[in-house]
């Protein structure tokens, strides 16, 4: 059953895709009348769970001034933030606790060099935001980043923005920021069918609409040299085995260590992008990592949060695991020098 859901998944991403590159219109994911039903779930969710946050804090600014003024050569690295609210960091307080500050954070330790943050990322953004956000970081003087992050889709789906269009505002943002030099790492969009106010079978409807739209992206911007991270239900488990720390005060956006689970899956991608983690052209069978066609490859990732999708040769895709995955009880693996990761204390405030 998984497998068929996965190929007719691969189908219509691929069909998402190709009218996004050739100007197709909408693709219809399910029966309209259907969809219109379940966005108009999402939407009472979240009103049921409550709204009215405060802006999230401004996190840009200098991490890892511990390795090294930006005076010093070859400077700090650069880091860019693009997309919606959870790439803003809504729902916490402090700027340390946005997932931009972690990321920056984890990159500085892992590259033992400063990082510079610029975060551009709106609230209740789309992709067709995208184009605004991107010039912010590449107009002026300053050198473009070295890496982006796109978190981006939820809106577009609880909106109704046509996949194609969708995906071909988030290939376009990805194209100008490639062309500039930027790596790029996008966080495609999150399983829907995990809102908890939203039940079967809507629950169903929502999380097959936002995969198909998650794997759509990843078709979309492998072929521009960028790689995906899926969100999915990345928060899921979390979320329903700690609801009051994983869910920040609307109860509907993720806490401080909510953004950490989500910032953690994405740092190991963003360090590969930039050469500072280790790889392997060994696929690590016990993972579950293979190489794929790239439909089948997207679909798969969409199905399984926490999932790095690559490029690798012509049609053909990397499907990896690279976030740590232990049972309770079990003792570290045996095998070769453990791969480096961020500090686990708090994160300093910007300087």
């Amino acid at each position: 059953m998984e497998v068929a859901r996965r190929v007719s998944r691969a189908r219509t991403a691929r069909r998402i895709a190709a009218g996004a590159a050739y100007g197709g219109g909408g693709l219809g994911l399910v029966g309209a009348a259907a969809v219109g039903l379940v966005l108009a779930e999402v939407q009472f969710a979240k009103r049921t769970v409550g709204t009215g946050l405060p802006d999230p804090p401004r996190a840009d600014g200098l991490y890892g001034s511990e390795f090294g003024g930006p005076e010093l050569s070859p400077g700090p690295l650069r880091l860019g933030m693009l997309g919606e609210s959870t790439a803003a960091g809504l729902g916490v307080r402090r700027a340390r606790q946005t997932p931009g500050a972690l990321l920056a954070s984890g990159l500085a330790a892992v590259a033992e060099r400063p990082v510079e943050l610029r975060n551009v990322a709106l609230s209740g953004a789309m992709s067709d935001d995208l184009d605004r956000q991107v010039g912010l970081l590449l107009d002026g003087d300053a050198p473009p980043p070295d890496v982006c992050v796109i978190m981006i889709g939820a809106n577009d789906v609880t909106r109704r923005m046509p996949p194609t269009q969708s995906v071909r505002l988030l290939t376009s943002a990805v194209r100008r920021l490639r062309l500039a030099g930027s790596e790029v790492v996008v966080g495609t969009c999150p399983d829907l069918g995990t809102i908890e106010p939203v039940y079967q079978p809507l629950r169903w409807m929502a999380r097959r609409v936002s995969r198909q739209l998650a794997a759509a992206q990843t078709i979309g911007v492998l072929a521009l040299g960028a790689r995906t991270v899926s969100m999915g239900d990345l928060l899921g488990p979390e979320f329903a085995a700690n609801p009051r720390e994983m869910f920040g005060p609307d109860s509907y956006h993720p806490s401080a260590e909510g953004y950490a689970t989500a910032a953690m899956a994405v740092l190991p991608t963003m360090c590969a992008a930039l050469g500072l983690w280790p790889e392997s052209d060994r696929l690590d069978v016990s993972r579950d990592e293979d190489m794929l066609p790239v439909a089948k490859a997207a679909s798969a990732a969409a199905g399984e949060a926490g999932t790095e999708v690559t490029g690798a040769r012509g049609p053909w895709a990397l499907l990896k695991h690279r976030r740590r995955r232990r049972v309770a009880g079990e003792e570290p693996a045996p095998g070769p020098a453990p791969t480096p990761k961020a500090p686990t204390a708090p994160v300093a405030e910007p300087r």
